[in-house]
C-alpha cells in the first residue's frame, strides 16, 4: 500500500462554522440544488467523523439547517437550477430523457425535473432541437463533410439518448436548410 503524501493536508473537523463557510464557498463556485449541496457538506461531516471523531448526527443536524436557511434566503432554488442545468444540457444536444436523468442525479425531484423539461421543450422545441444541435456538434446529418456511415451516426444519436425516429429526421435532412424547416415546422405545430 502506497504512503500517504507528506503534502496531503489533514482536512479540519466539521464545525457548524467550517461548515457555512464551506458551503459559501461552493455556491459562490456551482450552482447547487438543495440537495447536493447537502451531499457535499454531509461528505465534509462524514470525513470529520473518521477522521477527528466527531458527531456526525450534531454534523448532519447543521447542515440541513445550513441548507434550509440558505434556501429560505434564495440562495439555494432548486426551480432556478433545474431551469438552468436543462438549458444548459439541450444546448449540449441532449434529450428530455437524458436530462431528466441528469436532473435527478443532482437531487431534483422528478415532478419538477418534469416541468422544467416540458416548459423548456416548448420554447426550444425539444428533442428534434438538440438532436440538431448535436448533429451541427458532431458534424452529422446534413452537417458532414463527405460520406459517412448511417450506421455510426445513429450510434452516435443513441449514445446521447435519442429516439431512433429523431435520430433519422435529421440524418435525413438533405440539407441545413431542411433541418432549419424541420425545426420550425416543429415549434409551430
Amino acid at each position: 500500500m502506497a504512503e500517504p503524501s507528506k503534502t496531503a493536508k489533514t482536512p479540519k473537523p466539521a464545525t457548524p462554522e467550517r461548515l457555512e463557510k464551506a458551503g459559501l464557498a461552493y455556491l459562490a463556485r456551482f450552482a447547487s440544488s438543495s440537495a447536493n449541496l447537502r451531499t457535499v457538506l454531509m461528505r465534509k461531516v462524514k470525513r470529520s467523523a473518521m477522521i477527528h471523531g466527531t458527531d456526525a448526527e450534531a454534523g448532519a443536524k447543521a447542515v440541513e439547517a445550513l441548507v434550509q436557511r440558505w434556501v429560505r434566503a434564495g440562495m439555494v432554488d432548486d426551480r432556478l437550477f433545474a431551469e438552468g442545468k436543462t438549458a444548459s444540457l439541450h444546448r449540449r444536444g441532449l434529450p428530455a430523457r437524458r436530462i431528466a436523468e441528469k436532473l435527478a442525479e443532482k437531487g431534483i425531484d422528478r415532478d419538477l425535473a418534469s416541468q422544467v423539461i416540458d416548459a423548456h421543450a416548448e420554447e426550444s422545441g425539444g428533442d428534434l432541437a438538440a438532436a440538431a444541435k448535436l448533429a451541427k456538434r458532431r458534424r452529422l446529418g446534413p452537417y458532414r463533410h463527405g460520406d459517412r456511415d448511417r450506421q455510426k451516426e445513429l450510434a452516435t444519436f443513441a449514445r446521447a439518448g435519442f429516439e431512433r425516429r429523431i435520430a433519422e429526421m435529421v440524418i435525413r435532412a438533405a440539407s441545413i436548410q431542411d433541418l432549419e424547416e424541420m425545426l420550425a415546422a416543429e415549434r409551430d405545430g
